[in-house]
């Protein structure tokens, strides 16, 4: 998931009033505002929570090793409602998310961990390199796995009410996911929004695809790299992954190509595209095998052009950005002669 960057945050202040009128406005702006409700609230919230949480069978030692001392975390609202200053281009982002730096550092972990990636990529019919790829993108191969108690950033979330349900929904699992023993309360950590470990599982995605892979007992995506890689690989094996394809590859379009064409809801066959005049980025012929493939022009007419597959999709499935996907597909890319 992405990481808010750090800002100062803004103060707001009362504006004077004008009038009567103007008062009962900026009266009525503050009362309908999205904030979150005082620290007295919040205990009564907790404690409905914890009566949830034990009628779905979590144990009461648990809840207090989780829920003792928990306060909402201003920053973590703040990141939750922060716009963003700018757009980046498809081109600005992927320099930004693949970096040379990455795709090397991504070479050598891939040689480094070449039999357990292989042993788990046959299991699960997932290529090495995408897994690879997943775990650089989304913690730097572990390096950047967030900062934030999982239980306090969802639990400030689901009391804030804007997104309250789904929220609500992902603390109840993190709950679980401590009850069965998997990790301590205070090595939950992760993202601001509550991705954790070093392939940024929402707590959900954890309880539906994490893998005790060196069968300790426990699904720790947090330090132990078997259970990371067989995972991600799972998770994207549940997605419709085809370990015979890979993700597309960028194209070059002809002049006054039809773009209606254009659309993931559009499949033709990669003949069909050669014929109406698509070529490899290089000018080259696209493959002859018959893949059914979908043009994505992710920046419109006059912006990149992609020919994607199956894969794409599922890449979609873990993170619904074109873009994202795009990044996950120049980073294996540049992972192919591995």
């Amino acid at each position: 998931m992405a990481h808010g960057s750090e800002s100062s945050v803004e103060t707001h202040r009362m504006p004077q009033c004008g009038g009567v009128l103007i008062c009962l406005v900026v009266l009525l702006i503050r009362l309908t505002a999205p904030a979150m409700a005082q620290p007295g609230d919040f205990s009564t919230w907790l404690e409905a929570l914890r009566v949830e949480a034990r009628q779905r069978g979590i144990r009461p030692e648990t809840l207090e090793a989780a829920l003792a001392g928990v306060q909402p975390l201003p920053r973590v609202i703040e990141l939750d409602r922060r716009q963003p200053e700018f757009t980046l281009t498809l081109e600005e982002y992927l320099k930004r998310v693949v970096p040379e730096t990455r795709v090397e550092r991504g070479k050598q972990l891939l040689n480094e961990h070449h039999t357990l990636l292989a042993t788990i990529g046959a299991t699960y019919n997932v290529q090495p390199r995408f897994i690879i790829a997943l775990w650089g993108i989304e913690s730097d191969y572990g390096r950047l796995t967030g900062g934030f108690s999982v239980i306090a950033s969802l639990a400030t979330l689901a009391y804030d009410g804007r997104r309250s349900t789904l929220f609500r929904r992902e603390l109840l699992h993190a709950l679980h996911i401590l009850d069965e023993g998997h990790i301590r309360p205070e090595a939950m950590i992760g993202s601001w929004a509550g991705a954790m470990g070093q392939n940024q599982f929402m707590p959900s995605s954890f309880r539906q695809y994490a893998v005790d892979y060196d069968g300790d007992g426990r699904r720790d995506i947090w330090t132990t790299l078997p259970d990371i890689f067989a995972s991600t690989a799972q998770y994207l094996a549940r997605a419709g992954w085809r370990g015979d394809q890979t993700w597309g590859r960028r194209v070059a379009l002809p002049q006054g190509f039809d773009t209606t064409l254009a659309g993931l809801e559009v499949h033709k066959p990669l003949p069909s595209w050669q014929a109406l005049g698509i070529r490899q980025a290089d000018g080259s012929d696209l493959p002859q095998r018959a893949l059914q493939a979908s043009l994505l022009l992710p920046e419109g007419a006059n912006g990149p052009a992609f020919l994607v597959y199956d894969n794409f999709r599922a890449l979609l499935k873990w993170n619904r950005s074109h873009f994202f996907a795009l990044a996950v597909g120049q980073l294996t890319d540049g992972l192919q002669d591995q």
